[in-house]
């Protein structure tokens, strides 16, 4: 076994990858990013101590959030980079430790080794094989404390984008650090790491509120919008990731350079704010999901921008390497990277656009038009029109088909389920998962369209605010006693971030899939399942039958 990790959907077999990723992550890869993890779980320990005799770094904080993030599935495959961040990860460890020996004048006692362990870089690979997943013996414990860490991994992603719009919460500051420390904490009984995974769920819950403010307070709400698929006649830049903040800056810097900007898989939503609208050279959306980007990246001739994962491996027969840019916590090999913005400041994207300017016009791969943008402002608008088509019986059911794409051909079931419902349900969706569906013509009831795309997988959130809303305006007492049903798919971490936060608000009978996480063990997973009615997908037939029932 060279290394071992069962973080995302794709691990192999269901049971881990142990000598390469599913996803193209080499073992050396994998075992810095553990190692890095480790170093990041020394730094919050010592973080919580400090906090404990009123010192706070919110800064320290925003540094943890940056070196989880860049540890999410297909987000950065530069071993080199992530060679410098445990670097620096390990000497801002050790800095905060030696403030926190002089606070305590030597009345401590022994810390845990992810906060004492000393090695070189040229150390780094052989010191990595003994810190990953399987250092914890108990199975349970295992599965415990890495459903804390994959979902503090998904709310250090949603805390960096609101953090790059200057919103932070002291609350999920905090939390990310006490979660991650935690989990070198062998007193802690199973039943107290369950407390910290349901403390995770609501620590999700913060942040995604958070982005949605730090959002929609920066570029307004969402509102309806028809998204176009084709292209124009001058070069372009395709963007792809989450990171709206990038996108801003790219969009007036690029305004009078003759290039097109077009969106690709998570950044889609980008059409529904207001803000952005007034560039005319926003052109449109290209191809599907994260994982036809080879393709979509080939055909489009353009200039790429990767603001945040999923970045997929180029093959041999890729071409675009030398037109291919990263930014943020996004890294890859050969690619160019845009540094960090300076306070105050913005990134600087000149060069990704003298790029664009000697590329040929986007092939054509598609014509028409998508509509999205249902957030929980606009729907709550309609709510009485809403509430008037389900009181009808116009509106039978709502099904959240929400989460995240994948390449196995097991997920053509999620097509399978939205061509199949009954003509008088709506689908609820955000997150690339919609790019099964969103393009088929699944008609309207009423003028309310039977795909609602609320936005990006944190614009989950958007979709918890709205059944929530949608419980008050009924008068029920419980949420699951709305016509309401979660049918998901998840890919990695900021999934699994959604999911604790569903769990957390109290939804039940969530249905997942292609396959229930690999990292639950059984005894977990029959915990889950007992309390929270949590089941694996099965055919698309079953699972309507049952969720119209």
């Amino acid at each position: 076994m060279s290394m071992f990790c069962y973080q995302c959907q794709e691990t192999s077999r269901n049971i881990g990858c142990t000598m390469r990723g599913v996803c193209g992550k080499s073992p050396e890869l994998a075992n810095l990013f553990d190692l890095l993890i480790y170093g990041l779980k020394g730094l919050a320990y010592v973080s919580v101590k400090l906090n404990e005799k009123g010192v706070y770094y919110p800064k320290d904080a925003v540094f943890v959030m940056g070196g989880l993030f860049r540890t999410i599935t297909n987000a950065n495959w530069d071993e080199v980079l992530i060679r410098n961040v445990i670097s620096k990860t390990l000497e801002l460890r050790d800095k905060r430790k030696a403030e926190l020996c002089k606070l305590l004048d030597g009345n401590c006692t022994t810390c845990p080794e992810a906060v004492s362990f000393k090695v070189t870089p040229e150390e780094y690979d052989a010191f990595a094989l003994k810190v990953g997943v399987l250092r914890t013996e108990n199975e349970d414990v295992r599965s415990l404390r890495e459903t804390i860490v994959y979902g503090l991994k998904g709310i250090a992603a949603y805390g960096e984008h609101a953090d790059m719009l200057g919103y932070q919460d002291d609350d999920v500051n905090k939390f990310i650090m006490e979660g991650l420390a935690a989990t070198l904490d062998d007193t802690l009984s199973a039943d107290k790491l369950v407390g910290l995974v349901l403390k995770t769920g609501e620590t999700a819950v913060k942040v995604m509120a958070l982005l949605d403010k730090a959002n929609t307070s920066t570029y307004g709400n969402p509102e309806p919008t028809k998204v176009n698929l084709g292209v124009g006649k001058n070069p372009g830049i395709i963007v792809s990731g989450h990171d709206l903040k990038d996108f801003e800056e790219l969009l007036e810097q690029s305004k009078d350079s003759g290039v097109d900007i077009y969106t690709h898989s998570e950044m889609l939503p980008a059409h529904y704010y207001p803000a952005f609208k007034k560039y005319k050279h926003f052109i449109g959306n290209y191809g599907g999901s994260w994982w036809h980007q080879l393709e979509d990246f080939e055909n489009f001739n353009g200039a790429i921008l990767m603001t945040t994962n999923c970045i997929v491996p180029l093959r041999k027969e890729q071409t675009y390497l030398d037109r291919f840019f990263t930014t943020g916590m996004a890294g890859y090999p050969g690619a160019k990277h845009i540094g960090e913005r300076k306070a105050g400041g913005k990134k600087d994207f000149s060069e990704l656009i003298a790029a664009a300017k000697k590329c040929q016009p986007p092939k054509e791969i598609e014509t028409g038009k998508i509509t999205g943008g249902f957030a929980h402002a606009t729907v709550l608008s309609l709510a009485d029109k809403i509430i008037d088509a389900v009181k009808s019986g116009a509106i039978k059911r709502f099904v959240v088909m929400a989460g995240c794409d994948g390449r196995m051909p097991s997920r053509k079931y999620f097509t399978e389920v939205a061509e199949k419902l009954p003509k008088d349900t709506v689908i609820l969706t955000a997150g690339c998962a919609k790019y099964r569906y969103i393009k088929l013509n699944l008609g309207d009831i009423g003028g309310i369209p039977r795909v609602l795309d609320a936005g990006q997988c944190n614009d989950s959130y958007s979709l918890a605010v709205i059944a929530l809303k949608l419980k008050e305006a009924f008068g029920l007492e419980d949420v699951n006693q709305l016509p309401l049903s979660f049918d998901l798919a998840w890919y990695e971490q900021k999934a699994v971030a959604v999911l604790l936060a569903l769990l957390s608000l109290g939804f039940k009978n969530i249905q997942v899939g292609p396959t229930l996480p690999g990292f639950l063990s059984p005894g977990v997973a029959k915990v889950i399942i007992d309390t929270f009615g949590l089941k694996q997908i099965t055919t698309p037939e079953d699972d309507i039958a049952a969720m119209m029932g």
